[in-house]
């Protein structure tokens, strides 16, 4: 029975060292969208998502695909903000793991430089929903909305169904 006993533990074990490491894949991947649109790398944040990949921006409009995606931040509205001085700024994600698949809730806030400071410009909530691919951590979709007292936004950074559904 120890051998037994010592074999589930092993697998615990491992199991929870592979959720640490899913986690820590899906925080950096979040974590790395805001310096890649901020330095301009538009595909290199493009690629962050899979390749049909959907990019829901509240205001904006949704873009399905990397070339959609990459074209977004390529455009005139983000080149304007980001060469006026520009962060992108993403909380610590809540995740929750499922497999292969993952939600993460965070906040994100946009800084734009305004004379000698800076002002938020856009504060919303995001839901990611990612997919492992082989080894690598992907973004199926991300949902950004303006947190901007709807019910919708409440509902998407609590992670509950959107009223609208």
């Amino acid at each position: 029975m120890q051998g037994r006993e010592a074999l589930t533990r092993s697998e615990a074990l491992a199991a929870r060292i592979a959720a640490l490491e899913d986690r820590e894949a899906i925080r950096g991947l979040i974590a790395n969208y805001g310096p890649l649109a901020d330095a301009g790398n538009c595909a290199g944040a493009a690629a962050l998502w899979v390749e049909d990949g959907i990019y829901e921006v509240g205001g904006f409009g949704v873009y399905r695909g990397r070339a959609a995606i990459q074209a977004l931040l390529e455009g005139e509205n983000h080149q304007a903000l980001i060469n006026g001085g520009a962060a992108h700024v993403l909380s610590p994600p809540v995740i929750d793991l499922n497999g292969d698949l993952a939600t993460a809730r965070t906040y994100s806030v946009v800084f734009r430089k305004s004379g000698d400071g800076w002002q938020a410009h856009r504060v919303s909530a995001n839901m990611w929903h990612l997919v492992r691919i082989g080894a690598e951590w992907k973004v199926a979709c991300r949902v950004n909305s303006l947190l901007d007292g709807s019910a919708d936004a409440r509902a998407l950074i609590a992670g509950q169904p959107l009223p609208s559904d």
